[in-house]
């Protein structure tokens, strides 16, 4: 008899949880999906499908992680913290994982199946600071009772991967590149498709549990050689690498990062990693979990093709979180937690709302921000040079609306209510937390009220200067956004729009 017991995913709305969720619910597997927003989670296309629970966790909430974790059969352990703005993700990484087994015991977790990272730490050549990280995360998931399979994976090859997106963006933009001696390190890449089939495999093969299995693709080759291969691949004209002893990875990532989209605490993990040669030393898997392994060239041609039509289902964007902020709700007096400011416009349109609304959610990427795209890609531009997003990331899913925990150049959809609410977290570099709000009033017919509002919770002086520096630009960009949404929108504009009073 089948077991009816659902299976834990933790990383639900990441690269490869994202990915993985659909792909268990096709071969029959009853999922609970996790993560820190339920309505993240309820926004992935599978997020309604009858088979899946999502619930509320956070790695670091032992509590949560618990009520989880109990009535499951399994967990897939999917989940990093290298994308974190603190230095010290290890310390998170450990944490997380201390909290697993905590969680897998009360629950009585019969598995944990974990993806890490390739690599073998020796005194001449020891593991960077992220693959160590990643190992000893699997070495404390093996202290609790659950039998725990690690798979040991090198560069995921896919539409959206880190990997990809880094090799992707380089490779695009520059025609020759100076770049760290490590450069000619070997790597053994694996398709995200054999990715997702390996942990399936995993789950429903028993023989699988308490093993460590190495899982790559059939080709083992240089970064040099990988870009090379890529240029090939995208027919770009054959790419030139300089190698050199003198370029250390922090300087490496941070013009990586102001040239991909890729997070700078990201970049300069996988640059620290070059270093490490990640080449699978057992082959076990293949007999565990039989199945054609695509080669690197195929990768890299069906990951540029999904690119290309924009069916990417997860990228590397996806992880974030879409929590709303405790001081922007409004539960709390203004003065808890700290002054809170405010200031935005609002004006009547008259003309079709869906029209409006349509207009409002293609905001951002390639459309842009309906007035003043230099000022915004400005201050994307040193955002970059913070380390923060600054706008390349751009839009996930063309003119598609946003969904709940999407990436929108520097900002988080937080909430996405279709014809009435676009509600955006700032992810770029401010002393303070920031939202920005479009919100649809339809009461009215064949006419609409549309405001766009700016909130901000300062940290200390910094953040009250920085406000009070942008309040003119903002002062600037609103009403002229307004005007020119309802332009696009082909609706008319009753008076121009007008400030509004108290937030």
């Amino acid at each position: 008899m089948a077991d009816e017991r659902p299976v834990l995913v933790l990383g639900s709305t990441g690269y490869v949880g994202g990915r993985l969720v659909p792909l268990l619910l096709e071969r029959g597997h009853r999922v609970r999906a996790a993560g820190r927003s339920v309505d993240k989670i309820m926004a992935r296309p599978w997020g309604n499908n009858p088979n899946v629970e999502a619930v509320q966790a956070d790695m670091h909430d032992p509590a949560s992680l618990s009520r989880a974790a109990v009535g499951c059969r399994a967990v897939f352990y999917l989940v990093h913290s290298m994308s974190s703005p603190s230095r010290d993700f290890a310390e998170q990484e450990r944490d997380a994982a201390y909290n697993m087994v905590d969680a897998a015991a009360h629950a009585g977790l019969e598995r944990i199946i974990y993806l890490g990272g390739l690599g073998e730490d020796h005194d001449d050549h020891p593991l960077s600071k992220h693959l160590r990280s990643r190992a000893e995360v699997g070495r404390i998931l093996r202290l609790g009772p659950a039998k725990v399979t690690v798979l040991r994976a090198a560069q995921i090859i896919g539409s959206g991967s880190s990997s990809f997106e880094l090799v992707r963006y380089l490779a695009d933009r520059l025609p020759a590149m100076l770049t760290p001696k490590w450069v000619r390190t070997k790597t053994q890449p694996i398709a995200i498709r054999n990715v997702l089939g390996y942990l399936a495999g995993c789950l429903e093969n028993d023989d699988t549990a308490g093993l460590t299995l190495d899982i790559g693709g059939p080709d083992i080759l240089s970064y040099e050689e990988l870009f090379a291969l890529y240029a090939e691949v995208a027919n770009l004209p054959k790419r030139r690498i300089f190698p050199t002893p003198f370029l250390s990875p922090r300087l490496s990532s941070f013009w990586v990062s102001l040239i991909t989209p890729v997070p700078m605490t990201l970049v300069r993990s996988l640059i620290e990693g070059l270093r490490n040669e990640v080449i699978c030393r057992d082959n076990t898997i293949c007999d565990l979990v039989p199945q054609p392994l695509l080669s690197c060239r195929e990768a890299i041609r069906r990951a540029l093709e999904k690119t290309e039509h924009q069916k990417v289902e997860t990228c590397l964007f996806d992880v974030g979180s879409a929590c709303m902020p405790e001081w922007a709700g409004d539960t709390d007096p203004a003065y808890a937690g700290g002054a809170r400011y405010a200031m935005g416009y609002k004006a009547r349109l008259q003309g079709d709302p869906v029209d409006v609304w349509k207009t409002v959610a293609r905001i951002g990427g390639e459309q842009g921000w309906y007035f003043g795209n230099p000022l915004w890609h400005l201050r994307g531009f040193f955002d970059r040079l913070l380390g923060g997003p600054g706008t390349l990331r751009g839009r996930p899913h063309g003119d598609v609306s946003p969904r709940v925990g999407d990436a929108l150049d520097f900002w988080r959809v937080i909430v996405s209510d279709e014809g009435r609410r676009l509600l955006l977290l700032a992810e770029m570099r401010v002393p303070g937390e920031a939202l920005l709000e479009f919100k649809l009033d339809t009461k009215w017919e064949n006419a609409v009220d549309l405001s766009m509002t700016a909130k901000f919770l300062p940290k200390g002086l910094a953040g009250l200067a920085y406000w009070y520096a942008m309040y003119p630009f903002h002062v600037l960009l609103f009403s002229n956004m307004i005007e020119n949404i309802s332009r696009q929108a082909g609706t008319h504009i009753y008076d121009k729009p007008r400030r509004i009073r108290n937030g």
